[in-house]
């Protein structure tokens, strides 16, 4: 591996080099599709002609960039972007084809992908092989399409109850259950599906109040806390052989005082990453579109720090040929040594040759036809049956009576899709009222007349505990109605702003296979199996 390594490198140069550092986006469904939004970004038209003129190391798919409509089309896009950094034109060396699919509340690719619960319910299961499981399915249906890299899973030990970007994405606020459930979706991604898993967001986002998309976090932990909190998910994955790290962008004072995030900060990336936990892999950072790096640098200037940091990647830096030609221009005026862009080159492609697509097609890509099987949607159903978790049933409300049913608030899918549920498994009427996110005064006022008019209400929040006016409607139909359930369909952490006589019952998420298990919880039909893997 090593001589094929050097000689690769030996025969790019210094912008092929750099280009292999870069990881955008591009726009389009097809390889040929022509888009503004590529014209303005690269001076060119179309994803193969992006491909061949900044000759990155590899894309991220995104659906607001049209790369995951379809399965076939996804899979036509990543064939064709291969076929044109591989061909003359391109650096002849395969693409890194990215995404997030965390599974949860973050997924890219939609149905007829197979849709599963995130992590926070995986955590609320008790059985890492069910993580391990979630992922083998995501990960062999990425690869269907031509995707090779997950950026998942998700390593923060989620300690904040207030944290606005973590939350469920966490396995929970456990260190070690985090850590069991890190390396078993490692096992799924890289073990069984052969596709690299990236954990993230080191050197850990759990206890933050603010959101790195919007403004930079500081974390406030000292060393020791570090370690015995944040550090071990991510000393776990390391050991079982996790083939990328992502940084975050937040401050970490106790490590690197200048306040610079961690994604640019040499003490964080190389000396915790590199130096303490031994990692030799590729380091990647964050979307470099995010408001938590752009605080204090241009976007060429951010390019050079975070390689100075230590980092290996660029992932989705908002001016990429701005990146590249910063980074060259570091180089060339001695700011940057070749020989640091080229320790991260052998990495990037030293990864892209153990993975199988570094010089040609993946001889082993799984038919598009695996893509929701049956047998995937089953293995998805009896997670979220086994995730179902009752955090509070004091007046013994679940199962529900029979008898006259309103289900109501949030979600324009959520709201139909447990009444079509409940329907199914229990007699007499349900009503159904969508109230979303946040109600106003007339939304309120139909939901306390329509639960007065009812035996029994199910009311649905997501993360109510942040939103005034879902716990203004939850007070409000607790007050007309007391045989009321609450379905978080998002963050157990709704249960201090709930009214105290009121059940809470969650599964984390509010895709179809979660709404089912809940349903079939709330008719008598299954038990809630799960546990809080969070602490309340």
């Amino acid at each position: 591996m090593t001589d094929w390594v050097d000689e690769q490198l030996g025969r790019l140069t210094l912008e092929q080099q750099v280009g292999q550092l870069l990881v955008p986006y591009v726009t389009g469904a097809s390889v040929d599709t022509a888009a503004p939004e590529n014209r303005e970004r690269f001076g060119v038209d179309t994803p193969a002609e992006v491909i061949r003129s900044l000759q990155p190391g590899g894309v991220i798919y995104f659906a607001w960039s049209h790369n995951v409509d379809h399965p076939e089309r996804t899979a036509a896009l990543s064939a064709g972007l291969q076929q044109a950094s591989l061909d003359d034109h391109g650096p002849g060396l395969g693409l890194m084809i990215a995404t997030d699919q965390e599974n949860g509340i973050v997924v890219r690719l939609r149905e007829p992908v197979t849709q599963f619960p995130g992590a926070m319910a995986l955590g609320a299961t008790g059985d890492p092989e069910l993580s391990r499981a979630s992922y083998r399915v995501t990960g062999r249906e990425l690869r269907a399409v031509g995707i090779n890299a997950d950026y998942a899973p998700d390593g923060d030990v989620n300690i904040n109850p207030a944290n606005p970007v973590i939350g469920v994405r966490s396995f929970g606020s456990d260190p070690a259950r985090v850590a069991d459930h890190v390396v078993a979706s490692i096992r799924g991604l890289q073990d069984d599906a052969g596709i690299s898993a990236s954990v993230k967001h080191f050197p850990g986002h759990g206890d933050t109040a603010v959101d790195s998309h919007h403004d930079l976090p500081v974390i406030t932990h000292d060393h020791e806390t570090w370690r015995r909190v944040d550090a071990p998910p991510f000393r776990a994955a390391i050991a079982a052989g996790v083939d990328l790290i992502m940084s975050a962008h937040l401050s970490c004072p106790v490590f690197d005082p200048s306040g610079d995030p961690a994604t640019l900060s040499r003490p964080v990336i190389t000396g915790l990453i590199r130096e303490e936990l031994g990692f030799g892999g590729v380091i990647t950072t964050d979307a470099l579109d995010m408001q938590g790096v752009r605080t204090r640098y241009p976007d060429g200037e951010i390019a050079v720090r975070a390689i100075e940091a230590g980092i290996d990647q660029l992932l989705d830096p908002p001016q990429p040929v701005v990146a590249r030609d910063a980074l060259v221009q570091a180089v060339r005026e001695g700011r940057l040594s070749e020989q640091r862009i080229a320790e991260s080159v052998r990495r990037i492609l030293a990864l892209k040759l153990r993975r199988g697509y570094a010089l040609g097609p993946d001889p082993d890509r799984p038919e598009v036809t695996v893509i929701g099987s049956e047998d995937h949607r089953g293995t998805a159903d009896r997670i979220a049956c086994s995730a179902i978790t009752i955090v509070r049933d004091d007046s013994v409300l679940i199962p529900l009576a029979e008898g006259s049913l309103l289900v109501t608030g949030f979600g324009e899918t959520a709201v139909p899709g447990l009444a079509g549920a409940l329907r199914e498994g229990r007699t007499g009427p349900v009503q159904e009222l969508i109230t979303g996110a946040e109600p106003d005064d007339a939304l309120i006022k139909e939901a306390v007349g329509r639960a007065t008019a009812v035996d029994r209400v199910v009311l649905i929040t997501s993360s109510a505990w942040r939103d005034e006016r879902q716990q203004a409607l939850a007070a409000a139909v607790a007050a007309a109605n007391p045989r009321l359930v609450v379905v978080s369909a998002r963050d157990p952490y709704d249960l201090p702003v709930l009214p105290s006589d009121v059940a809470l019952v969650t599964g984390y998420s509010a895709i179809p296979a979660t709404l089912a298990a809940v349903a079939a919880v709330l008719a008598g039909h299954r038990s809630a199996p799960g546990h809080l893997p969070v602490d309340l």
